[in-house]
C-alpha cells in the first residue's frame, strides 16, 4: 500500500514537472527556445549564491587594475627584453613573420603570438606612441586574468574568502609583482595558463575533461615560456591527488599524452621549416634547445656577492624584501596541510632551484609570485584553524589576538617599504630618457644612417620611417650572420649607437658594438644613472683621426668667432661672444651670419644648447636672433621674412635644419651633421 502510494506520488510529481516545463516553454519568447529566461534565472541564482564572494573579490580586482594601469608608461623604464617580445609580436602582426630577425628557437613563439593576437584585435600598436606600451597593455590583461584564476585557486584550496582576498591583494600590491607584471615578459603570458592548469586540476567534480583541460593549459604555458616545464611534477602531483583513485593512472596517462603531443607541435614546426637538426648556415631547434640548456653563461652562485645571480636576487629583494622572506616561511607552515602540499612544495623547490649553479633569468620570479601570495594568508588561516581546534576557549582567544598582532606587525613593517616602492612605480617617469633619446634620434638622424639600438626602440624607429635594415638590435650585430652580411666592414658600417642600461650591463660582450662605442663621440645624453640613455656618433675614420680633426675644427671656429665679434652689423650678447671665441658655435652659423646681416643688423642674444646636448662640450648649433635693425622679431615681419628666405636659399651644407619663430625671437638650428674641416676647406 505504502509502496503504491509512493510510486503514484512520484509519477504525479514527474507529470507536474513535465507540464510545468511545457508551460515555461510555451511562455518563452518566440525563437528563444525557452533558454533565455532559464539562463537569466541561472545567472541571477549564481550571482545570489556568489554575492559574498563578489563582495570580497570585486574591490581587490578593481584595485589590481588601477594599480597596474596608473603610470604604466612611466615606470619601470622599458628594457631590451620587453622590446624584443614586443618587436616579435609586431613582426607577427605586420610582417607575417615569427620574429623581426631570424627566428632561432631560443623561445617557443606562442607567447608573443598571443601578444600579437591582442594587439591585432585591439589595434594597440596604433593607439600608443611607444610600441612597448601596446605589449604592456597585453600584460595588464594577462595579469587581470591571473587575478581571477588566483582567487579560484585559493577557494578550491579551501581558503576562506578573506584569505583569498588577501592573496589577491598581496599579488596586486607587492612592488615586486607590480614591476614585473607591468613588464613585457613571456612569463606573464604563461602565468594565467599555469594557474588555469592548477584550477582545473582541482575541479570539484573531478571530471576527466577537467584534467584534459589542465594538461592543455599547462602545455600552452610551456609553449609560451619553456622554463615553466620545471613545474610539471607539481601539477602532476596535484592531478594525482585530485583524481579518483580508480582512474588515476588513466587520468595521468591522458594528461601526459596531451602534454607530449602539444609539445611535439613545436618540434613539428622545426621539421616543416627544415630546421630540426643543425646544418650549415641555418638555425635549428637542436641548437636553440642546446643554447637554453647548456649555452647560457652561468649567473654564478648566490653566495658570491659579485655574481649576476646575487645582482638579480638583490633587485628582487630591493623591491620587496617582505614577500621574499615571508613566503618561503609560509610555505613551510602550509606543509602542515595535505591539500597545500603541491603548491607549497612548488614554491620551496623553486626557491631552492635558485641556489644551483647555472643561469638565473631576471623574470624567473614571476612564476613564483601567485603561489607566494596565496601561501601567506593560507599559513595564517592554518594557524588560526589549528588554534581553534586544539586549545581551550581562553587559549583560542590568545591565539587569535596573537595572530592579529602578528598581522598588524607584518603590515606595519611592509607598508613603509611597499609605500616607497609603489610611490616610485605610480609616480616616477623613469622612461622619460628613453622617449627623449628616441625623439632626438628621429629628429636629427638621417634615415639613411645605420643605427645600433636597444630593442625597446626598434619598433618605434621602424614606424618613424627608418628602414628595417638600418635599425639594428645590438644583440644581433655580433650574433646574426644575416646582419653581419650587411656590414662587411664591421663597426665602420654603423653611424650611431644608442646606449642604454640594457646594452651597458648585458652579461655577454659584443666586440663590434664595443668597437663602435670606442670609436664614437657622445652627441646627446638624457637622464642619469641606470636610466641614462646616450647617443653616440660613430667616427668611421677612427677616434684618433676624428679627435685630431675636431681639434683643428675648434681652432678654426675660434678664429672665425673672434673675427665675427668685431662685425658692426652684429650685436652679440656677451655669453654668445664667449662661446664663439672658444670655438663652441657651429661653423655653418659662423659662416652664414656675416652675409645674413646684409638683410639688416642682427641682434644675437643666445646660442642655446638643444635638449640632450647641454652637458656636452660640443659646438652649439642653434642661434637666437631677437632683433633686426633694433626692431624685435615679433614686430619686424617684412625683415624677418627676408631673413628666413635668405637662410632657406643657402646651399648645402649651410641650409639650416629649421628656422622657427618663438616668443624670444627667431631660432635658427643646424643639423647634427657638420662636415669636417668646413672652415679650412675651399668654399663650395
Amino acid at each position: 500500500m505504502t509502496s503504491t502510494l509512493e510510486r503514484t506520488t512520484s509519477e504525479l510529481a514527474s507529470a507536474a514537472a513535465a507540464e510545468g516545463q511545457r508551460e515555461l516553454l510555451d511562455s518563452a519568447p518566440p525563437g528563444s527556445g525557452g533558454s533565455s529566461p532559464g539562463r537569466r534565472a541561472q545567472v541571477t541564482d549564481w550571482l545570489r549564491g556568489k554575492k559574498a564572494s563578489l563582495m570580497w573579490f570585486a574591490p581587490v580586482f578593481v584595485l589590481t587594475a588601477v594599480v597596474q594601469w596608473i603610470n604604466m608608461d612611466g615606470s619601470p623604464q622599458r628594457i631590451d627584453d620587453e622590446g624584443t617580445y614586443t618587436a616579435q609580436a609586431f613582426a607577427v602582426e605586420r610582417f607575417g613573420e615569427l620574429s623581426h630577425y631570424t627566428f632561432w628557437y631560443d623561445h617557443p613563439p606562442l607567447g608573443w603570438i598571443q601578444i600579437a593576437g591582442w594587439t591585432e584585435l585591439t589595434g594597440a600598436f596604433s593607439r600608443y606612441d611607444t610600441a612597448v606600451l601596446a605589449g604592456r597593455e597585453a600584460m595588464l590583461i594577462a595579469h587581470l586574468v591571473s587575478v581571477v584564476l588566483l582567487w579560484m585557486l585559493a577557494r578550491r584550496l579551501d581558503l576562506t574568502r578573506p584569505a583569498a582576498a588577501a592573496a589577491v591583494a598581496i599579488y596586486a600590491l607587492s612592488p615586486l609583482a607590480v614591476q614585473f607584471h607591468r613588464s613585457v615578459f613571456l612569463d606573464n603570458v604563461a602565468t594565467p595558463w599555469l594557474l588555469a592548469a592548477f584550477v582545473l586540476a582541482l575541479a570539484p567534480r573531478r571530471q576527466l575533461i577537467a584534467f584534459a583541460g589542465s594538461a592543455v593549459c599547462f602545455s600552452v604555458a610551456v609553449l609560451s615560456k619553456e622554463t615553466f616545464l620545471l613545474l610539471l611534477p607539481f601539477l602532476a602531483w596535484q592531478m594525482w591527488r585530485g583524481a579518483d583513485r580508480g582512474i588515476r593512472r588513466y587520468t595521468l596517462s591522458l594528461a601526459s599524452a596531451i602534454v607530449v603531443l602539444l609539445g611535439l607541435a613545436y618540434v613539428l614546426l622545426s621539421v616543416i621549416k627544415g630546421e630540426l637538426l643543425p646544418s650549415a648556415n641555418r638555425v635549428s631547434l637542436f641548437d636553440g634547445v642546446g643554447f637554453q640548456l647548456f649555452g647560457r653563461g652561468s649567473s654564478g652562485s648566490l653566495f658570491d656577492a659579485s655574481s649576476q645571480a646575487r645582482v638579480t636576487t638583490s633587485q628582487w629583494l630591493a623591491l620587496d624584501p617582505v614577500l621574499a622572506v615571508v613566503a618561503p616561511l609560509a610555505a613551510l607552515v602550509a606543509l602542515r596541510e595535505r591539500r597545500l602540499w603541491p603548491v607549497a612544495t612548488l614554491l620551496l623547490f623553486s626557491v631552492a632551484f635558485m641556489f644551483r649553479p647555472g643561469y638565473l633569468p631576471i623574470p624567473y620570479v614571476i612564476a613564483l609570485l601567485p603561489f607566494a601570495a596565496l601561501l601567506i594568508p593560507a599559513a595564517v588561516q592554518i594557524g588560526l584553524q589549528r588554534a581553534r581546534a586544539k586549545v581551550s576557549l581562553g587559549r583560542q582567544r590568545v591565539g587569535v589576538v596573537t595572530a592579529v598582532l602578528a598581522a598588524v606587525l607584518a603590515t606595519a613593517v611592509a607598508a613603509p617599504m611597499w609605500g616607497i616602492q609603489l610611490r616610485g612605480l605610480l609616480l616616477a617617469d623613469l622612461d622619460q630618457p628613453m622617449r627623449q633619446a628616441q625623439t632626438w634620434v628621429e629628429g636629427n638622424v638621417d634615415r639613411d644612417y645605420r643605427v645600433i639600438v636597444d630593442d625597446a626602440m626598434w619598433v618605434d624607429m621602424v614606424d618613424a620611417g627608418f628602414p628595417r635594415q638600418n635599425v639594428v638590435w645590438y644583440y644581433k650585430v655580433d650574433t646574426d650572420p644575416a646582419v653581419a652580411a650587411l656590414a662587411p666592414n664591421g663597426w665602420q658600417d654603423y653611424d650611431y649607437v644608442i646606449s642604454t642600461n640594457s646594452l651597458r650591463t648585458f652579461p655577454d660582450g659584443f666586440p663590434i658594438v664595443a668597437q663602435a662605442l670606442d670609436n664614437s663621440v657622445v652627441v646627446a645624453t638624457f637622464g642619469r644613472g641606470d636610466t641614462e640613455v646616450t647617443v653616440h656618433r660613430v667616427m668611421r675614420v677612427g677616434i684618433d683621426a676624428a679627435q685630431e680633426q675636431a681639434q683643428r675644427d675648434q681652432e678654426a671656429r675660434s678664429a672665425a668667432g673672434t673675427a665675427l665679434v668685431d662685425n658692426p652689423a652684429l650685436d652679440i650678447a656677451p655669453g654668445v661672444m664667449d662661446l664663439m671665441t672658444r670655438g663652441l658655435v657651429d661653423e655653418r652659423a659662423l659662416t652664414v651670419l656675416p652675409e645674413a646681416a646684409s638683410t639688416g643688423d642682427l641682434t644675437i642674444t643666445d646660442a642655446p644648447a638643444l635638449e640632450g646636448e647641454g652637458s656636452l662640450d660640443q659646438p652649439r648649433r642653434a642661434l637666437l636672433v631677437s632683433e633686426i635693425d633694433g626692431v624685435p622679431i615679433s614686430e619686424a615681419a617684412a625683415a624677418v621674412d627676408q631673413l628666413v628666405d635668405f637662410l632657406a636659399e643657402q646651399p648645402a651644407p649651410f641650409t639650416p635644419q629649421s628656422v622657427r619663430r618663438t616668443g624670444q625671437g627667431l631660432l635658427v638650428t643646424y643639423s647634427i651633421d657638420s662636415p669636417a674641416g668646413l672652415l679650412t676647406a675651399p668654399s663650395p
